[in-house]
């Protein structure tokens, strides 16, 4: 999974295409945990974007999409969210609602 900056958010806002994006920390435990599960489903399923954007790089974004904890993984379509979840869920469940994107 690509790490993101600023621009490259804002561009995913304007974006058709379901992305989801992990919300993560350097530092965070259960994103170690997290991002494995995140780049097996990347690879299982055509036609969604995932990435990944450091809280600590960019607070603001991760303020304004509500972030109060990491993991947080925030599923968009059209610009819009359609799904979120703090933590870490089985991949199966994740899976489950990435496909519901589609």
């Amino acid at each position: 999974m690509k790490d993101i900056n600023a621009q490259e958010y804002t561009e995913l806002l304007n974006s058709e295409s379901p992305v989801v994006i992990d919300f993560h920390a350097t530092w965070c435990g259960p994103c170690k945990i997290l991002s494995p599960i995140l780049d097996e489903i990347s690879a299982e399923v055509d036609g969604v974007e995932f990435v990944k954007l450091d809280v600590d790089q960019y607070p603001e974004i991760a303020g304004a999409n509500g972030v109060m904890g990491v993991p947080t993984v925030v599923m968009l379509k059209g610009g819009e969210v359609k799904e979120r979840f703090v933590g870490v869920q089985p991949k199966e469940t994740i899976k489950a609602k990435v496909t519901a994107l589609l």
